[in-house]
């Protein structure tokens, strides 16, 4: 199959059920060409500044965020339900230690030089436009730390301009 971009107006696929149910690969790739991916469930869409954008999740250990910082870009994918068992291994393995993509058998491939997964039904490009660690004085109540941040892994919020969307044809 062969990827068609579409306009983000076009995009009228459930986000609560893609991010929230079915996860997304959070991927970027460094000036010297090394890919590195992440599973997140946490994330949105809206639009902002007048721009269309994402809302993703990055904590400050993965391995993943060093190539989001350095891209300024990076992408997110999405997949049939037939891939949730490489999804679950993507997000709990580091691509510090082991080439995780190609054991997760997945095949990285450039759309507008960024890197998706050509097994992916859904890719979105995206440009970062601001970030900000999660801070936990905020937390207007205060379980919401004490459950999600036990060891003080505050995310990093990226938002980012949704440059495009491309979908399996």
């Amino acid at each position: 199959m062969q990827w068609k971009q579409i306009e983000p107006a076009q995009f009228n696929r459930n986000t609560f059920d893609m991010i929230g149910n079915h996860w997304m690969l959070i991927t970027a790739q460094k000036p010297d060409g090394t890919v590195n991916t992440m599973t997140a469930s946490w994330g949105g869409m809206g639009v902002l500044w007048r721009k269309n954008v994402v809302f993703a999740f990055i904590r400050p250990q993965r391995y993943t965020k060093e190539f989001v910082d350095q891209a300024g870009r990076f992408t997110l994918s999405f997949f049939d339900e037939g891939y949730k068992k490489q999804l679950s291994y993507l997000g709990s393995v580091s691509g510090r230690d082991e080439d995780k993509i190609t054991k997760a058998n997945l095949t990285v491939e450039q759309l507008d030089q960024a890197p998706v997964f050509e097994q992916a039904n859904t890719a979105i490009i995206c440009r970062t436009l601001y970030t900000q660690a999660i801070d936990p004085a905020q937390f207007k109540f205060p379980e919401m730390d004490e459950r999600w941040y036990s060891e003080k892994d505050y995310h990093t919020v990226y938002v980012a301009e949704i440059e495009a969307i491309y979908v399996k044809k």
